[in-house]
Parts: C-alpha cells; structure tokens; sequence
C-alpha cells in the first residue's frame, strides 16, 4: 500500500522534534504513524507542541500545517504553536560508549539479529545521549531508503518488549538533510549492523 504524502510529511516533522519533543511524547506519536493512525497525532501533537512550549521554524510550521491539517487538526490549536525565534538545537552530549552503569546490552543484539541484512536499510547505529543531571538514553539511529514510518515503529516495538518504556528511535532518509541533534549523533555512535542496501553498495 502507499504511504501517504501527509503520513511522509509527519514522519519528517517528528524527526526535526526529535530532543525537543520528550521521548515520552514522541514515540507516541511515531507508534501512532506507523499504526496508520496519523489522524490521531493530528489530533494530539499540536496540542502538546503548545502545552510543552517547543517552537517552530518556518519550514517546521509548514510540515505540521501540510502534515496535519488535512488529517482533522485543529487549525487555532496549529496556529497557536510558538515560532522558533532562537537556535532550537537540543543541548545534549553524545558518546558510542555504553555507559558502565547499563551491563546489558540485550538491545544492540537484538537489534543486529533482526536487521542485519535487511532490504531497504544501510546501516544501524547506537549511540548514548546525556544531558547535564539526566541519566544517559540510548539512540538508535537507522538509515534507510524505504518504509522509514514502519520500520521506527517495528524498531520501538522491539526495544519496548526489551524493557524501554519509550524508546528513541531516529529512521533516516537518506533524500533528507540530517538535523544538527541527527548529525551529533552520528558523529558519536557505533555501528550495530549493516542491512542489504549497505552490503550491495559494498559488492558494487
């Protein structure tokens, strides 16, 4: 079945949220999508962008207008939604070191297992963000050409079953500029496996 322009256009908007929108929040919102549920998160996300005070640059205001609106938003809830008069990149650290107080890890395993070699998929990638007095939270971050919506949701599903109460999972086109938190990220993580797009690139 197609993907949606508007379901495309939402699962972008939540990737420029990401460290900005709680991790509560957001894989909410990401297992709603890949649900096929997105008129739910029409319903919901601009009233938590509200609640939680996150502001929008112009192009973030114009995804969650294009995104959002023709799913049932309310349009003075999405013209409530504050504009980003400031830098808006999260302030976090980031490191590919598991941190010792995490013995297992169950995760990077599992995960491995499940997508190695996968169509579709380049590489997996984990990393450990902090930020000042907050406890570290693994990131897994996926690159992808294809089924970006359902492969987050498959990936949350997994990390859920494994313990995590709201997994951060961060599946990247490989058309789209990554965000500032996207790239420090990557810049600090390990690579957990390689799916099949990655092995052909290889072989060719």
């Amino acid at each position: 079945m197609a993907v949606r322009e508007t379901d495309l256009l939402c699962h972008e908007l939540l990737l420029r949220l990401a460290g900005r929108l709680p991790d509560r929040h957001l894989w909410r919102f990401r297992d709603w999508l890949a649900g096929d549920a997105v008129e739910v998160v029409a319903r919901v996300l601009p009233g938590a962008l509200v609640r939680e005070r996150i502001a929008l640059d112009d192009e973030e205001h114009r995804l969650l207008s294009e995104a959002l609106l023709p799913m049932g938003a309310d349009p003075a809830v999405v013209n409530a939604v504050l504009p980003a008069v400031v830098d808006t990149t999260p302030h976090y650290s980031f490191s590919s070191e598991r941190p010792a107080e995490n013995v297992a890890d169950s995760a990077v395993l599992v995960l491995g297992a499940t997508l190695r070699g996968r169509p579709g998929v380049r590489e997996v990638r984990s990393t450990w963000r902090k930020r000042e007095g907050g406890s570290p939270k693994q990131v897994v971050l996926v690159s992808a050409s294809g089924d970006h919506i359902d492969l987050a949701g498959e990936i949350q599903r997994v990390l859920r079953a494994l313990g995590e109460t709201a997994p951060c999972v961060e599946v990247l086109s490989n058309d789209l500029e990554p965000t500032p938190y996207h790239r420090m990220a990557l810049d600090e993580s390990a690579l957990v496996c390689t799916g099949a797009e990655e092995l052909a690139g290889r072989r060719g």
